[in-house]
């Protein structure tokens, strides 16, 4: 992440590598940003919006209540049963910001994936996650892999990586 100094997200989306997903994704290739990830790809412009400073201008480091928003896509279609779950976050800036015409045309256009039911840093209409209009490329601020271990005591993110297997 490059300790995000000037803008979380910024400086490694001119890394090297960043090349070669964004090639992928052109590709049609499936892309998933989780966290800082979500914050590369918006500065990559993969995905619209950016990623700010928490409303609370604190680093926020909990469980929280999302709900899925479009469970037809392949990031989340194994949620089908559970439109709602907890996966945890820990940002300081994971607050989602975006112009009303963009909000408006990914709320329109079902890019919204994630929404936080409790919103725990400002995010624009609540909004955790999200992909692009293609569907191929999807940023979340939440942590599914921090909560797909039943060992753990946490699986809300489990259907993620389980809906990339069936769309693999």
């Amino acid at each position: 992440s490059y300790g995000d100094y000037l803008r979380s997200g910024a400086m490694a989306a001119k890394s090297p590598i960043v090349r070669d997903v964004i090639a992928h994704a052109e590709r049609g290739g499936l892309v998933l940003g989780i966290c800082n990830g979500f914050q590369v790809l918006t500065e990559t412009r993969l995905l619209p919006g950016a990623l700010a400073r928490n409303a609370g201008l604190k680093f926020s480091c909990k469980e929280v209540p999302l709900a899925i928003a479009n469970v037809n896509t392949a990031f989340t279609r194994a949620y089908r049963e559970n439109r709602e779950t907890e996966i945890p976050i820990a940002h300081g800036d994971g607050r989602f910001v975006a112009e009303d015409d963009v909000l408006d045309r990914i709320e329109g256009e079902g890019q919204v994936i994630f929404r936080y039911l409790a919103n725990p840093n400002g995010s624009a209409r609540d909004i955790a996650g999200i992909m692009n209009a293609r569907g191929n490329v999807m940023g979340m601020m939440p942590h599914p892999e921090r909560a797909s271990d039943p060992e753990l005591g946490r699986t809300g993110g489990t259907a993620v990586f389980q809906s990339l297997l069936e769309a693999a």
